[in-house]
């Protein structure tokens, strides 16, 4: 796509694909180029420096070992992240709650739709569970209606999931009205010593007007993905952690957001990183920054060895932009961890050796998934292979059990997060401008950012059979097309 011509039709810009009414009508009343960005008033000011807030836990109702039973419902709310203003928002159970459970359990999860007029599902991120409880577009749950979301836990399967509505054309509006939550899955033995402790950190993007509502998204929303003016941390803004002097924490980072590239450092602490996508890395790996693209999760080990604050911190990205208001990434406090002159107990050492991720074998099949936007007249496309998302088509037969090789294109003007659904993945390489470059550690994944003229490759094996989403993260594109479906036979 060239950028001057896309800029040249901007003003009478449509957007294409299935979900475009549901979009276009989400946008409200817009008219011409100069609707397309929010209207400029006084802010609302978040409050920030309160202490860091933990994420309500669902109740395990089961009273039986082995089994996880709880209660989901989605549903309308009020939410205060300004003083005197209250924001109409969408929740799980009145907040964005953290279901945790064990390898090898069993989980039944009785989920209700209480959004007036809309269908929506659960889907349950980088988890591998059957196609039919997976929450896709396909299987959706109508507005009053009911389902059971029932799967096993396999063995090797702890990691740092998260749960969210996968309607068509719904999803990004659902996302960032708020429906999120996070599914912490644990292992019988976990390598971590239990003193770091377990501190999730989920990230959300916030836009709300004066009045404190929360306004629809506009066109530079929808082509590049809604970011909004406030990033907060367990709903908050720049929260605060109190740590002990020598204090080693780990925590979970979630990026929840819609949209947002979050390159991220620790100031006046120490990182390790530990985990991804799909858990525990083979031994930890010393960083001083990370790259969490939507969707993603790391662990890390961070060491807070000297007194004063430690503020986790954005850094500049590149992720690509068309059109104005592109915003300003760098420099925004997250949260500020403050740390006591006290000296915290001494803490057992990180093991060397976390676990042993076995190199999948050599592919079978490989197959080629071209990321593309695109202008046709004065209509804008988000395209896979050059075709957009139909849920009547599939796009790839594959086997169970089938290691293949997919090699990701992205042929676009931006970055796109790309995510499979079912399984983890291990990347092989990227490839940019002829060099190419091998990951410094295994690691099992299933949300990858492809940059802007990359080529990634990864390695994949479906131990389920059924159909499955591999689509671009950021919810707008995924809303307008950039979406695909592989058949997984037995």
């Amino acid at each position: 796509m060239y950028r001057r011509n896309f800029l040249a039709g901007l003003a009478g810009l449509a957007i294409s694909g299935p979900a475009s009414a549901q979009m276009m009508h989400d946008m409200g009343n817009m008219n011409g180029a100069h609707n397309m960005m929010p209207v400029a008033g006084n802010k609302p000011v978040l409050p920030e420096g309160q202490p860091l807030r933990e994420l309500p836990r669902l109740m395990n109702e089961a009273g039986e070992a082995g089994l996880f039973k709880t209660r989901l419902t989605a549903e309308q709310g009020l939410a205060r992240f300004a003083e005197g203003l209250d924001t109409p928002v969408l929740l799980y159970n009145s907040g964005n709650p953290v279901i945790e459970a064990h390898e090898g359990d069993r989980i039944e999860i009785s989920f209700r739709n209480g959004i007036p007029g809309e269908p929506t599902t659960v889907h349950w991120h980088g988890m591998p569970v059957p196609a039919d409880q997976d929450g896709s577009p396909m299987e959706p749950v109508a507005s009053g209606s009911e389902r059971l979301y029932a799967f096993d836990l396999p063995q090797g399967s702890a990691a740092s999931y998260w749960f969210h509505p996968h309607p068509h054309g719904l999803t990004a509006a659902q996302v960032y009205r708020g429906l999120a939550g996070i599914f912490l899955v644990k292992p019988k033995d976990d390598p971590i010593p239990a003193e770091y402790g377990d501190t999730v950190l989920m990230f959300t993007d916030l836009r709300i007007a004066e009045d404190g509502s929360m306004p629809a998204s506009n066109m530079i929303d929808l082509m590049n993905g809604r970011v909004g003016d406030h990033i907060l941390v367990n709903g908050q803004k720049n929260p605060v952690l109190a740590v002990a002097k020598g204090e080693k924490r780990r925590v979970r980072l979630f990026n929840a957001t819609n949209a947002r590239f979050l390159r991220l450092t620790f100031e006046n602490a120490a990182m390790m990183l530990v985990g991804t996508d799909g858990g525990l890395i083979e031994a930890p790996v010393g960083i001083d920054d990370l790259l969490l693209a939507p969707a993603e999760r790391v662990e890390l080990i961070i060491s807070f060895d000297r007194p004063g604050a430690a503020k986790l911190v954005t850094l500049a990205y590149e992720r690509g932009w068309m059109g104005p208001g592109k915003p300003d990434e760098a420099g925004m406090t997250l949260l500020t961890a403050s740390i006591s002159e006290e000296a915290a107990p001494i803490a057992p050492p990180l093991p060397a050796k976390l676990r042993t991720i076995d190199s999948l074998a050599e592919p079978s099949v490989t197959r080629r998934f071209v990321l593309t936007e695109s202008m046709d007249g004065m209509e804008m496309k988000f395209l896979i292979n050059g075709a957009s998302f139909d849920m009547t088509r599939i796009d790839a037969v594959s086997k169970v059990g089938q290691i293949e090789l997919w090699e990701i294109v992205n042929q676009a003007d931006m970055d796109h997060p790309f995510h499979v659904h079912g399984t983890q993945f291990q990347l092989v390489e990227r490839e940019k401008d002829g060099a190419v470059t091998k990951p410094s550690y295994r690691a099992w994944k299933d949300t990858v950012n492809v940059a802007a003229g990359e080529t990634v490759r990864i390695l994949l094996r479906q131990d389920l059979p059924g159909q499955r989403m591999y689509h671009c993260h950021i919810l707008e594109h995924e809303d307008l097309g950039m979406m695909g479906t592989v058949d997984v036979k037995a």
